[in-house]
């Protein structure tokens, strides 16, 4: 998805993942893949395999070590911590002279909290070690989808940042700021308050995205009965006020396990604001989301189909999914928006490769690298 979203002025000399599904996935829709794509643990690639100098490594690490839902393992995570095996290649690559001129570095939020933030104290140490400067963007999705997916962006360059890059953007929010200013001394000396604009508006609802009742299955009334039982007194006066109008209300319901009375308790939440819940992976804890439709008193229910979820990710329709359902979610929910990749590329990396001094051995082509 970092590949789509970086967009056709892109090439990618080099990719990289461990999980079959994802592996099956890229091949299926890079006609190239076997030229560049090595699927397996990122901890037994060496720099050899690695072909010249990209432009650009990208790394998105899973995020179940990072993320509020998980057990937070941080770095120390052994999911998590394949950045490390990610971070031993560009050791050996800066030690051949081939380390990439920018980085980008995808995660959740957890990441700016995590241990307290000293993971992310060490993600910066590491990055200054090998001479980098860099700084972090949180961007939610929900600007360029309808789907609430909020993900933090580290971005480094070993060039001087062009000062028409550095300043404010909407996306230095408050848990940016906060982990910025925790930086000991010498690593807020590296820090870069990347410049960005204000993206356009988002001009589509989940709706929008949804296929036409006629083309899926829907719950019968017990199924559909089971997930509003569920439902806290908040999100049930919800629905029934809208059930109330008579007007035709979409939602997604997303179940949760919540702390009641020191107990805990699963309850659905429903929410009618024209966005998804952020997509999770089937097997990451979070149970699969549902569509909800009210028209005319009557309440609906049924699940969020694979292509639903390829398309609240920003894939396009020609998009090959993997043919079992879970599988195909399990892809989607573990991704990156492309819109947002897209924008990131448009307005900062590509700006900011464009502005600093290529070195010979760097193509006018940029390269991407990316590990997973």
């Amino acid at each position: 998805m970092a590949r789509l979203g970086l967009g056709e002025g892109w090439t990618c000399g080099f990719a990289n993942d461990f999980d079959p599904v994802k592996a099956g996935a890229y091949r299926a829709n890079f006609p190239d893949a076997d030229e560049h794509f090595r699927q397996g643990d990122v901890w037994k690639l060496t720099p050899a395999d690695l072909p010249g100098r990209a432009d650009l490594a990208w790394a998105s690490s899973p995020c179940q070590d990072f993320s509020l839902a998980g057990a937070r393992a941080g770095l120390a995570g052994g999911r998590s911590g394949a950045f490390f095996g990610f971070w031993r290649l560009i050791e050996g690559l800066d030690a051949e002279g081939r380390a990439p001129r920018t980085i980008v570095i995808e995660n959740v939020v957890g990441l700016l909290t995590s241990h307290g933030g000293h993971d992310l104290i060490a993600l910066a140490k590491a990055l200054a070690d090998q001479g980098y400067s860099f700084g972090a963007l949180e961007i939610d999705a929900a600007r360029f989808l309808p789907q609430s997916r909020a993900r933090v962006f580290v971005i480094a360059t070993r060039e001087p940042a062009p000062a028409h890059l550095t300043g404010p953007s909407p996306f230095h929010t408050r848990a940016v700021q906060t982990a910025a200013q925790a930086l000991p001394p010498a690593l807020a000396a590296r820090w870069i308050w990347w410049r960005t604009p204000q993206p356009p508006a988002r001009n589509a609802d989940l709706a929008a995205l949804l296929e036409p009742d006629d083309a899926v299955a829907w719950h019968g009334p017990e199924r559909s009965q089971r997930w509003l039982s569920l439902m806290a007194p908040l999100h049930r006066a919800r629905l029934e006020a809208l059930r109330g109008r008579g007007e035709r209300a979409v939602g997604a319901v997303f179940r949760r396990t919540r702390s009641e009375n020191g107990e805990r308790a699963q309850r659905a939440e429903a929410r009618f604001d024209g966005l998804a819940g952020c997509l999770r992976t089937p097997r990451g804890g979070s149970s699969r989301q549902a569509i909800v439709v009210v028209e005319k008193g009557q309440v609906r229910t049924r699940l969020l189909t694979p292509r639903e979820a390829a398309r609240l990710m920003g894939l396009p329709e020609s998009y090959a999914l993997p043919k079992a359902a879970t599988s195909a979610l399990h892809l989607t929910g573990d991704g990156v928006a492309v819109p947002v990749v897209r924008w990131l590329a448009r307005e900062l990396l590509e700006p900011l490769l464009a502005g600093a001094p290529a070195r010979a051995e760097a193509r006018p082509s940029r390269a991407v690298a990316g590990s997973r």
